[in-house]
């Protein structure tokens, strides 16, 4: 397998020369066929990832992993053209510009570009970084998680069957496989996953000195403001923490609401679960956790809470018994004041299950976010403008949604990504374009040997001293 995936690239990049940068046609007409691809096997997608998952809603996959990359994809086809434009830069000093010299930036394409895609949302953190790479002109070898076999292995017949192995490639296997992918000479390399495995990526790409965009994940918190609307804000924030599961790198991963508030939150929570899912055992609308590994983890941090003392919530109608049950399905819960010492206070959760923490003031709020890693999304609910600008000014994360949560993700025009230990680099819309381009400077000298170029070659006169006195000077 490692040969056959050196071969595939070595045959990607000789295309690439080969053929040099597509034309803006060219390139709109290869995201035509991922479009293509989605709307043609949208029943196919839906079937691969309940098989994948247990139970997974068909509708809410239409939504996250159909709908989403086409509208992502149609948002690339759509402005690729005026991407590819060169951009024109000032001259320095400007004098230069004054007498015909030209600067700018042209973009081209890397080359080759690896992606390594997840299992919580296989489809869509495969296609999504795909517009970005198809804009910039690049090829792709794709390696998609061994967790979603059944949707891995459609993926690999679907773009089989409109690409050339030159242009777009599925690898699929195990961690093995992906190991030995992370370690290929891309010309960029995505990875979107756990900040652990991303250390084992990073190092295997650091061989080849490729180029890497890191999409992590972390603790997403939520402040609950003292203005916020309660009952909307509950609905939103357990929407967010539902959604397929919880297993979302975006998904809120514990909320600081004020102390006073915390059992007005815990009611308005409750309501909205049971609007939402009025029954979990049997509901399709409700996701299935990926597999025992996770359900194991994800029960264990709930088992450690008990245990401590905590406050446990279970959001599930009282005659539902979920340790009868066919999949793998976890109740909403919520773990009322946790120590900062458990499980579920130190990792990632990726579950339906939700900290909840009181805080007295912003200040101590804000205190205890700075306190842990930079997360990939942080969210604000509250009508109070200054406080909001304090949230928004004091605390560092990939990227921030008010009075909602994970929304900041679905917009094309914002650069979606992590900051340190939640991720590095950023794609999507005109950002992704950038990301996977090679932004080549340009300068284009005067035709005319004129005087101030040649004060800058010896013997050095009166001219050279001239410019010096008046760069150094203040």
């Amino acid at each position: 397998m490692a040969e056959d995936m050196h071969d595939l690239l070595a045959r990607q990049k000789a295309a690439h020369l080969r053929d040099g940068a597509p034309t803006a046609a060219q390139r709109m007409e290869r995201i035509d066929r991922c479009i293509g691809l989605l709307v043609d096997h949208r029943v196919e997608i839906e079937d691969a990832l309940n098989t994948d998952f247990g139970a997974r809603s068909k509708e809410a996959s239409a939504f996250t992993d159909v709908a989403s990359s086409i509208s992502t994809l149609k948002h690339a086809k759509a402005h690729v053209q005026k991407w590819m434009k060169a951009e024109k830069r000032p001259t320095t000093p400007a004098i230069l510009g004054l007498f015909g010299a030209k600067c700018e930036v042209r973009f081209q394409p890397k080359g080759v570009v690896g992606v390594i895609s997840p299992w919580n949302f296989p489809v869509n953190l495969t296609f999504t970084p795909l517009a970005g790479v198809l804009a910039a002109g690049n090829r792709a070898m794709i390696k998609p998680s061994e967790f979603t076999p059944a949707t891995s292995e459609l993926m690999a017949r679907m773009f089989g069957s409109v690409f050339s192995p030159e242009e777009i490639v599925v690898i699929t296997g195990g961690p093995d496989v992906g190991q030995a992918f992370a370690g290929l000479a891309f010309d960029h390399l995505v990875f979107t996953g756990a900040t652990s495995i991303a250390a084992h990526v990073m190092r295997a790409a650091s061989a080849n000195l490729t180029p890497l965009t890191l999409e992590l994940g972390g603790k997403s918190p939520v402040i609950l403001g003292r203005s916020a609307d309660m009952k909307t804000a509950a609905a939103r924030i357990m929407n967010g923490k539902t959604l397929n599961a919880g297993q979302i790198c975006l998904a809120p991963d514990y909320v600081m609401v004020p102390e006073e508030q915390m059992q007005a939150f815990v009611t308005e929570a409750r309501a909205a679960v049971t609007a939402m899912f009025p029954t979990i055992k049997d509901n399709p609308d409700y996701t299935s956790v990926i597999n025992q590994r996770h359900y194991d983890r994800l029960t264990g941090y709930v088992d450690e809470a008990r245990a401590a003392g905590a406050t446990i919530v279970e959001i599930k109608p009282d005659s539902e018994d979920l340790t009868q049950q066919e999949h793998r399905k976890i109740a909403p819960t919520l773990i009322l004041n946790p120590g900062d010492d458990l499980k579920v206070m130190k990792d990632e959760i990726f579950g339906p299950v939700l900290p909840v923490k009181g805080y007295a003031t912003t200040a101590e709020a804000v205190a205890y976010v700075n306190a842990h890693d930079r997360p990939l999304g942080l969210y604000y609910f509250g009508n109070d403008a200054a406080e909001r600008e304090t949230v928004l000014t004091e605390t560092t994360s990939g990227g921030v949604t008010v009075n909602d949560v994970v929304f900041h993700v679905a917009q094309e025009d914002l650069p979606f990504g992590g900051v340190g230990p939640s991720g590095m680099g950023s794609y999507h819309g005109h950002d992704g374009f950038l990301e996977f381009s090679h932004k080549k400077a340009v300068y284009s000298q005067l035709k005319a040997d004129i005087g101030p170029l040649k004060a800058l070659r010896p013997p050095y006169g009166p001219g050279i001293r001239k410019y010096l006195a008046g760069a150094i000077g203040r």
